[in-house]
């Protein structure tokens, strides 16, 4: 998914500065600050005071700053009036003092939170390690196992059985839990095999059963046909 950018909630910022207070801020020297913030990503703690169409009103420093409706949280906000009262972690993603425009996001923490603990995931998992995940798609090549937090791996269709299988989705179901072993990791990408975790079967040779050895002149008799017949 792209990245957001100022053009996705113009609209919802025209439509909350309609009923802000656009006197000049005696405190201009608040908005070096800011710009400050944004340049280093500085992390503030805001409480939502209001609630406006397409998003909410907090104050940083106490100047009035908007968070969209969409920079809430990385899930879908349905309820703004839940967040009502609620204090917030946020970075500042816009600063136009000329305009006395401060926009605030508490989605981008929760995004490089994300971030962090699937990189701690990613290095904690090692080549060889027997884990346990949920099928998650399923494609033609094979399917993507989720890990948790974020981790997924491909356990391509080869390394599902020691069966062969053609249809990944004749043997697999999206949401089933699966045991799988890492066989490798490059690039951030996981590769995983359900394959080498099966008993290694040998087929059965259809020579073996019962061993025929032929000794002497033909028989026709029930006795001379069963005689040379020795079982495993």
């Amino acid at each position: 998914m792209a990245e957001e950018t100022m053009k996705d909630f113009e609209k919802e910022l025209e439509e909350s500065y309609k009923t802000m207070d656009t006197k000049e801020d005696p405190d201009a020297g608040k908005w070096d600050v800011f710009e400050k913030m944004l340049a280093e990503k500085t992390v503030a703690k805001v409480k939502i005071t209001e609630v406006v169409k397409g998003g909410c009103i907090a104050f940083l420093e106490e100047v009035r700053a908007f968070i969209p409706a969409s920079q809430l949280s990385t899930q879908y906000v349905e309820n703004l009036d839940e967040f009502l009262g609620k204090s917030l972690e946020v970075v500042v993603i816009t600063s136009e003092p000329a305009k006395k425009k401060l926009v605030l996001s508490h989605r981008a923490i929760e995004k490089e939170e994300a971030k962090k603990e699937r990189q701690a995931k990613l290095d904690s998992v090692k080549v060889g390690d027997v884990l346990e995940g949920k099928v998650d798609s399923i494609k033609d090549y094979g399917a993507f196992i989720d890990l948790g937090d974020g981790i997924s791996g491909l356990l391509h269709v080869s390394q599902i059985s020691n069966q062969r299988v053609k249809n990944p989705a004749a043997v697999l179901k999206e949401g089933e839990t699966v045991k799988v072993k890492v066989t490798g990791i490059k690039d951030g990408k996981i590769s995983l095999s359900k394959k080498a975790l099966e008993e290694n079967v040998e087929p059965k040779d259809p020579s073996k059963g019962f061993k025929y050895v032929e000794k002497g002149v033909a028989s026709t008799s029930l006795a001379g046909l069963l005689k040379d017949i020795k079982l495993d």
